[in-house]
């Protein structure tokens, strides 16, 4: 329980602090809960329905339906309750194998399809970096002021997408391409003696991603088109949430900087330090759309209505799964799947080869 009252003791906090700074009531009254306010924030919430059904959609596709719409959104909602009470580096795939493993799927098998929906994740934030840059003007994204927290967002943004490019190119080559060469080349790269504390765990990542590539071998263009625009509807989905909260309180806003900062806001939540993102949310969230607003009280109020949409829903309904969900008991048969099996005499044999020969050089 501990674990889910920190990042909304975190979350709280600062929009506490964020009230106490920037909150005016004179704003809060000017504000009419109308028939057009309500029927915004009720789309807001049917646009994260349809994350919702995209990610379920996704878990469905990856299993070829081997689970049920219900099962799907159990090993859904449970991943995003991770993602909510973990930092946001860890996310949401870190337990998201055992989800899998509690509704049948085999553990060897769950592991490959959460690599696979990191895969599919990465890819779709490499693909739109640059058409979103190539549509939206730069300014409207990062050129809006020349304050340090605007030159601060750029750079670790740009940072932040850089490591990404490259750990999508690695997973590509990992699971697409050369998973035994990838391998290979993780195994040798940390045993060296500064590294080689990581090796086991390297090691299990090698060993995932030829797992990962006999599955997805053969599988078909439409396969991948599937589940590819599943992801794509995802995010489309969780970004145009606050695209129907600023068109309910900000009509007159230009909804596509909205939606492409959205992308720009998610980007840089990924290295957030706090329990999915808590506290850094609401503050980046103010402080990156305060310019389109003109007013920090009104910032405040739709970034309380996105983190409720989008978080603090996940929150409430993974207390209630949690119990059921990791409590060691599958809910149906595990079946084994033999094609994607690793061969553990084979990695412990090439991790000695590695060490002798690091040894050997060494001395």
């Amino acid at each position: 329980m501990w674990k889910v009252l920190i990042p909304v003791v975190i979350g709280l906090t600062v929009v506490v602090w964020l009230f106490h700074r920037e909150f005016s009531v004179k704003v809060w009254d000017s504000i009419h809960f109308d028939a057009h306010v309500i029927v915004c924030i009720l789309l807001a919430w049917l646009c994260m329905a349809g994350r919702d059904f995209g990610l379920t959609w996704r878990f469905r596709s990856l299993t070829d339906r081997e689970l049920t719409w219900w099962q799907a959104i159990k090993v859904n909602f449970m991943c995003e309750f991770t993602s909510a009470v973990t930092p946001s580096a860890v996310g949401g795939s870190s337990l998201g194998m055992i989800f899998l493993h509690h509704e049948g799927i085999a553990l060897g098998r769950a592991t490959t399809l959460m690599m696979t929906t990191l895969f599919l994740d990465e890819l779709f934030f490499v693909v739109s970096c640059p058409i979103i840059v190539a549509i939206v003007p730069y300014d409207e994204l990062f050129g809006f002021s020349h304050t340090k927290f605007e030159i601060g967002l750029r750079w670790v943004f740009w940072i932040v997408y850089a490591v990404l490019f490259a750990w999508t190119l690695i997973l590509f080559l990992g699971i697409i391409l050369k998973p035994e060469g990838v391998r290979k080349a993780l195994i040798w790269l940390f045993g060296w003696k500064l590294l080689r504390r990581w090796q086991p765990a390297v090691i299990s990542l090698g060993d995932s991603m030829v797992a990962t590539a006999k599955s997805l071998r053969t599988r078909s263009w439409k396969w991948w088109g599937e589940v590819f625009g599943a992801t794509a509807l995802t995010w489309t989905s969780r970004y145009l949430v606050v695209n129907a909260l600023f068109l309910g309180f900000v009509p007159a806003a230009n909804q596509l900087v909205v939606f492409a900062r959205q992308f720009v806001v998610w980007v840089v939540l990924m290295v957030s330090p706090t329990p999915g993102g808590s506290g850094v949310s609401e503050w980046l969230f103010t402080e990156y759309y305060g310019d389109m607003l003109g007013n920090a009280s009104v910032a405040l109020i739709i970034a309380l209505f996105w983190r409720i949409i989008t978080y603090y829903v996940y929150l409430i309904v993974g207390v209630f799964l949690a119990p059921s969900m990791l409590s060691g008991r599958t809910a149906r048969p595990v079946v084994a799947d033999p094609e994607i099996a690793i061969d553990s005499t084979t990695a412990d044999s090439d991790i000695k080869n590695k060490q002798d020969d690091r040894t050997a050089a060494e001395k």
